[in-house]
């Protein structure tokens, strides 16, 4: 499984120098946070670095949406009606003009416009058939990705799910971008219907022959790789981490207010304020959190040292490539040669991240609204599920997925 990078706000820099560190790896580029000319250039940057590639997220989640760079570029329509807008010359200029601005940008696949789903209804999926229709009907010389955005009402209807899986399994795209909004807007989301019909979800497309990334997402969804999804894509802030469609409807994103430096410790899953790293050495307890050798870079070596980590000033900076560097490091990890070698594989993930965060929060070594602790259960309930309903089938075609 590949991490892809989520472009968010203040990302340009990071993007840069972890492509051109990882030797190679995709950004998916957010008209939302950029202005024509930032894309342009940014995607210059990121496509002459080695194995550099970019992809665009046209984020047509809203059409009404009033976000203000986002409504200011070439292809956004100037005015839109739902009923008019799909049956007429609006979606082949808009298209036509995302076309335009992948080829322009070097995009290597076409990621097409999608609304996001309240309901899979039957008024939804002609909508997604129209988009499907109209980018057949146009040379796009690129591989086309066909968006699947699903809100947290949509995701939770399994008959919905099963509803777009027989309408995945008659469109002829078989790429598939799929973003769905965090239960409740918890950064970690702690209902296992949620997950569990997430994966059934992407399972389902995967069984079909399609190819998936996952949008916006954490290190929670490293439980992608038991459904053999290809990619799930992750950022520096928490709304490039989770999916909140309000971010496409005002100019919210410098309201990003809370600035506490966060740790990632992959092998407990969790992320602590940089002051119960202190409070985990004065117990004895911070060699356990230090990361492998991989991820050890400059800034978090020194964490380790043998200083206060309080008066290293680990950096923001610092806090998110670690972040993204372990996230893309354990994505690797996850590559199985089969369904139940990916089981065991998250199963052990999830085993030692529970046995270390009991040790660690016995010492009052907590990572609060990031803590996996409560979480773990989560995960197995939906590794439990994807097992009984998709298991037979994902074991007898993983080598083909």
């Amino acid at each position: 499984m590949e991490l892809h990078l989520q472009f968010g706000f203040g990302m340009m820099e990071h993007s840069k120098k972890l492509i051109a560190e990882w030797g190679g790896g995709t950004v998916i580029l957010s008209p939302r946070d950029l202005s024509g000319k930032q894309l342009a250039a940014l995607a210059k940057s990121i496509s002459s670095l080695p194995g550099g590639k970019v992809l665009v997220d046209p984020q047509f989640y809203l059409p009404h949406a009033d976000h203000i760079r986002l409504c200011e570029h070439e292809y956004w329509p100037k005015a839109y009606q739902t009923g008019v807008f799909f049956a007429g010359q609006q979606l082949s200029s808009l298209i036509q003009k995302l076309l335009e601005l992948n080829i322009f940008l070097g995009s290597t696949e076409f990621i097409l416009p999608g609304l996001l789903a309240t309901e899979i209804s039957d008024d939804w999926l002609s909508i997604q058939s129209l988009i499907s229709e109209e980018a057949n009907s146009v040379d796009s010389r690129i591989p086309l990705i066909q968006t699947i955005a699903l809100s947290e009402e949509a995701i939770m209807r399994s008959d919905g799910i099963a509803k777009l899986l027989e309408w995945v399994g008659n469109n002829p795209i078989k790429q598939y971008y799929v973003v769905v909004e965090h239960a409740n807007g918890n950064y970690l989301v702690d209902n296992p219907s949620w997950l569990a019909n997430v994966l059934d979800l992407v399972a389902g497309m995967k069984i079909a022959g399609c190819k998936v990334i996952l949008g916006y997402c954490n290190h929670q969804m490293l439980v992608g790789g038991c459904a053999k999804v290809d990619a799930i894509a992750s950022g520096t802030w928490m709304n490039v981490r989770s999916f909140p469609p309000e971010k496409f409807k005002a100019t919210v994103d410098e309201d990003i207010r809370q600035r506490a430096t966060w740790f990632y410790c992959p092998q407990a899953l969790s992320e602590f304020k940089i002051p119960f790293l202190d409070i985990a050495q004065k117990v004895g307890m911070l060699s356990l959190m230090e990361p492998s050798a991989e991820l050890m870079s400059k800034d978090v070596a020194a964490l380790f040292g043998g200083a206060q980590p309080t008066s290293l000033k680990f950096s923001e900076q610092a806090s998110f490539r670690h972040y993204l560097t372990s996230l893309r490091w354990q994505c690797q990890s996850v590559e199985a040669s089969s369904f139940d070698v990916a089981v065991d594989r998250h199963k052990y993930l999830l085993d030692t991240a529970e046995a270390l965060l009991k040790q660690l929060s016995s010492s009052g070594v907590k990572g609060q609204m990031r803590d996996f602790g409560n979480i773990v259960e989560v995960n197995r309930a939906a590794i439990a599920a994807l097992s009984s309903d998709r298991g037979v089938l994902l074991r007898r075609k993983w080598a083909s997925l």
